[in-house]
């Protein structure tokens, strides 16, 4: 099969030129052992279940062993022996030259007081599903970087992803094996994911038996809140109208192994001095690695969400989500969002290395598009006004699941999901 590029090969090779160890984490079946194979030069591959028990022996015993190979090694799922990390971070130093080792990992392992830190050693890189320029979906005509740069020549840029196929590539997610099967065959790939979740994984990342059922119903609770900031009261009382006994503290737990397993990675909230501590509302901004894995839990179809418009919309936001998180993770920014209790609201603010930061709302639809400029000119106005060295944004956009992509005359621009790319 021929292999598809991915955005983050470029900040794993160059990462790798300047540190010892290149940590990739990541949910399973995003591609992250596929692109590191790209570059390494022997493999240790963890989850081979004729050597598992060996290795893991090993790791225990005399962990230098399973280090030896032609460099870079990759160590697969490294987290299944935790002790192979302080033997590649002593490794790392003994050898005293960048590039040795890539560990990929689709879980968090068990806090371990013993670990070093792996400062100074390792480099981390975060791989998400597929975004829609990965998989072909996005023409790509539009370049965030070139925004940033201050290239605004949008207007007629057209996308050929309409309303039914942005919720088709929606549901299907961007999930590598998915991506050249026939419709029904796609639609499956994340109903398994969520089947292999609650059925086994679950249970296999901290050894602690979990309820499955327990866990489909904490999934679906959270898939209804995607794109909110809703307290998670409101999700403890969704679980609690099945699980009646159930105590809150439990569905904490899940929650955090949800979390440790790449599957759930919420928004951080911007907390600009702009407005008093008590008028910016702090919680994170709820969000699935992959929206396809919300409409699984939910047990919807591409038909049944296009019906369902509201849901449609936050199940987008997801999906934009993904999409710019990686877009701007490659140019040296950081996605968050900013709501206040004046109901001022921004989808995502980003944040560049080089100071600078952009405002960016999401909207399906085209009805929506001038209140969104209005929120977008509101916030900056107020930037202006009551924190001054913040400054104005590099670029203020509206990302949509419309057509054509266009620049408004207060210059906030409009362009559609599947015109864009890193």
């Amino acid at each position: 099969m021929k292999y598809i590029n991915r955005i983050v090969d470029k900040q794993i090779e160059e990462k790798l030129s300047i540190v010892g160890a290149v940590v990739i984490k990541g949910p399973k079946w995003c591609g992250k052992t596929t692109s590191a194979k790209r570059v390494a030069k022997s493999i240790l591959e963890m989850q081979n279940p004729d050597l598992q028990d060996n290795y893991v022996e090993l790791a225990n015993t005399k962990p230098s062993l399973l280090l030896e190979g032609e460099k870079p090694r990759l160590i697969d799922e490294w987290q299944i022996a935790p002790k192979l990390w302080n033997a590649v971070r002593y490794a790392v130093d003994e050898a005293g030259t960048a590039g040795q080792y890539i560990l990929t990992g689709s879980a968090t392992p068990k806090e371990d007081d013993n670990m070093h830190s792996g400062v100074g050693r390792f480099a981390f890189v975060t791989m998400k599903p597929m975004t829609l320029f990965e998989s072909g979906d996005s023409n790509g005509k539009i370049s965030l970087k070139a925004i940033l740069d201050g290239d605004r020549n949008i207007d007629g840029i057209k996308t050929d992803l309409d309303y039914e196929k942005i919720a088709y590539v929606l549901c299907r997610g961007g999930w590598p094996a998915s991506i050249n099967l026939p419709e029904k065959e796609a639609l499956e790939i994340a109903k398994n994911y969520i089947d292999v979740l609650c059925e086994s994984d679950i249970s296999k990342v901290d050894g602690i038996k979990r309820n499955p059922t327990l866990a489909r119903n904490i999934l679906k609770a959270y898939a209804r809140q995607v794109s909110t900031i809703d307290s998670d009261q409101s999700l403890f009382e969704d679980v609690k109208a099945n699980y009646a006994d159930i105590s809150e503290r439990t569905i904490i737990d899940y929650l955090d192994v949800l979390k440790k397993l790449y599957i759930i990675q919420e928004i951080e909230a911007w907390n600009p001095n702009i407005r008093s501590k008590t008028a910016i509302r702090t919680s994170p901004k709820k969000s699935m690695i992959d929206p396809s894995l919300a409409v699984a839990a939910l047990g919807c179809s591409p038909k049944e969400i296009m019906i369902d418009i509201k849901t449609y919309g936050l199940l987008f936001e997801n999906l934009v989500n993904r999409d710019l998180s990686v877009y701007a993770n490659s140019i040296g920014g950081t996605l968050n969002h900013y709501r206040d209790r004046y109901n001022l609201e921004c989808d995502n603010v980003i944040h560049f290395e080089d100071g600078r930061y952009a405002l960016v709302e999401v909207k399906l639809g085209g009805t929506k598009i001038k209140e969104a400029e209005e929120h977008l000119i509101t916030l900056k106005n107020l930037i202006l006004e009551n924190e001054p060295r913040i400054g104005a944004p590099a670029f203020m956009m509206i990302i949509t699941g419309t057509e054509m992509a266009y620049n408004m005359d207060s210059g906030v621009m409009v362009v559609p999901i599947g015109c864009l790319k890193n």
